[in-house]
């Protein structure tokens, strides 16, 4: 069969090879066709049986040194009398694949498939074959070399594995198309991109529909409230809309300027609507720079961390209570107001009659109650671009620009009003406020004019009291 050059050179070879003789496999074939089979992978995944057949007809004719070291066999002999134990499992449903190729009346073949060292040790194989020559009739001859890709097949499945269980979406995306967009723009002889996208914004949307994703993972589809890939790529639209144009814009220019690394946060949408904060990290793979054949785009859910500086601020500017705004926030407007020109500006002042009282008498949480109720008439009754806020303890005040005393006069009547149906829902406990405006004259400041209209509530106040014929809480300590 072999010269003693060609013997050696087969035995010392550094790749696991085989002899095999397939003739009995050739008959089968022979049969199959006689029988009418015409499609034979169908014809054989039908029956793993005969998957089975066609193996038990091969026969090793030799083997070399390397291969007898990778199946962990003494000689020849030994391997062949355990084959079962290298060839089972899976190995049956990808030798289809080798069986159809020679089927087709291919000389040559390859595939790749999982056999077993005699220890029982997992091997990934990269399996190729080619009939020698004489013997394309009758697959007498067929050398086979085995190479041992498991290592490689290791990291493949482990970096699979990260990609499937990471807890941060990931998006394997294919940005070639993006790259020739950009590449022909500058090609044109375009030099300022920013410029380029303001006047030609249906270029942003031409690269995004250059986009092909290629993979997503579990935590994308969770994310996102998709059933699976499918359904979350034919949704697309739903996910990335909004904002999420003027976003991309910014990548690209990222892109344009050679930033193959970049992150932003921005805003997406669940399948059902709701909104998902993310940080975006942008990465084109290694040996990709050229094209941006396979980039990985990496999404963190920052939601909670958003909502949470959200309520922060929130909480910075607002009474807890009333839903109002706080006296940082007042005092900070009246310093930006005071900046302005805006004129003229008018403030309205509010105290909330008898709380200590009920606060004495029926507890705080009478009180409390009371102070709600204050404010959400206020927050009926006070709309952009006025303010209203709660700048004491039952200290009320609202912030009126570019408004003068009609303005003052219809906000008022209107606060009246709302807080009669208000008291009439809760006729056991109705609320009564004094109230003091003021309108900015020219130049006067506007402490000068809080002062003013501060000096009003308290007269109204002290109105009040008369009219119930009880003494007015001093200045220093009103209720």
């Amino acid at each position: 069969m072999m010269d003693t050059d060609e013997a050696n050179v087969f035995d010392l070879a550094p790749i696991a090879m085989w002899i095999e003789d397939f003739s009995g496999v050739k008959e089968l074939f022979d049969l199959w066709r006689a029988e009418g089979v015409q499609d034979i992978r169908t014809f054989l995944r039908a029956d793993v049986g005969r998957v089975v057949a066609c193996s038990q007809r091969i026969r090793v004719l030799k083997v070399n040194r390397r291969m007898l070291e990778l199946f962990e066999a003494r000689d020849r002999d030994h391997l062949v009398a355990n084959l079962h134990s290298v060839f089972r499992d899976e190995m049956l449903t990808s030798h289809i694949n080798e069986l159809s190729q020679l089927w087709e009346g291919r000389t040559e073949f390859s595939g790749s498939a999982v056999n077993y060292t005699l220890s029982g040790r997992r091997l990934d194989i990269q399996l190729r074959g080619s009939v020698l020559p004489g013997y394309e009739e009758s697959l007498g001859r067929v050398l086979l070399t085995t190479e041992d890709v498991t290592a490689r097949e290791d990291a493949r499945r482990y970096a699979e594995g990260v990609f499937e269980h990471s807890p941060v979406s990931l998006w394997v995306e294919d940005f070639s198309g993006v790259k020739n967009l950009l590449e022909g723009a500058r090609d044109r002889g375009i030099v300022d991109f920013r410029v380029f996208t303001d006047v030609h914004p249906e270029f942003v949307r031409q690269c995004m529909s250059e986009i092909r994703v290629i993979a997503v993972n579990r935590a994308t589809l969770d994310l996102f409230g998709a059933p699976d890939s499918r359904t979350l790529l034919q949704r697309q639209s739903e996910i990335f809309r909004d904002e999420m144009e003027k976003h991309f814009r910014e990548q690209l220019i990222e892109l344009w300027n050679g930033n193959l690394f970049h992150q932003r946060e921005v805003v997406n949408y669940a399948l059902d609507g709701s909104e998902r904060y993310v940080l975006l990290q942008f990465s084109v793979f290694p040996g990709r720079e050229r094209d941006w054949s396979l980039v990985q785009v990496a999404l963190t859910d920052i939601t909670a961390r958003k909502k949470a500086e959200a309520y922060l601020e929130y909480l910075g500017k607002h009474d807890v209570l009333t839903k109002l705004h706080n006296r940082a926030f007042y005092t900070d407007e009246l310093n930006r107001l005071q900046r302005k020109s805006l004129r003229p500006v008018s403030v309205i002042v509010i105290d909330l009659n008898g709380l200590k009282t009920t606060n004495d008498q029926l507890g705080h949480a009478a009180g409390d109650s009371l102070l709600r109720r204050l404010g959400e008439v206020l927050n009926e009754a006070v709309s952009l671009p006025n303010h209203a806020a709660r700048v004491g303890g039952d200290e009320f005040a609202v912030i009126m620009p570019a408004s003068d005393e009609a303005d003052v006069a219809i906000m008022i009547d209107n606060l009246h009003k709302l807080l009669k149906i208000n008291n009439q829902y809760y006729s056991n406990a109705p609320i009564s406020i004094a109230v003091g405006a003021a309108t900015s004259e020219p130049g006067e400041e506007m402490e000068a004019v809080v002062r003013r209209a501060d000096l009003l509530m308290y007269q109204h106040k002290q109105a009040h009291y008369e009219e119930i014929r009880t003494p007015a809480p001093p200045r220093e300590a009103r209720s």
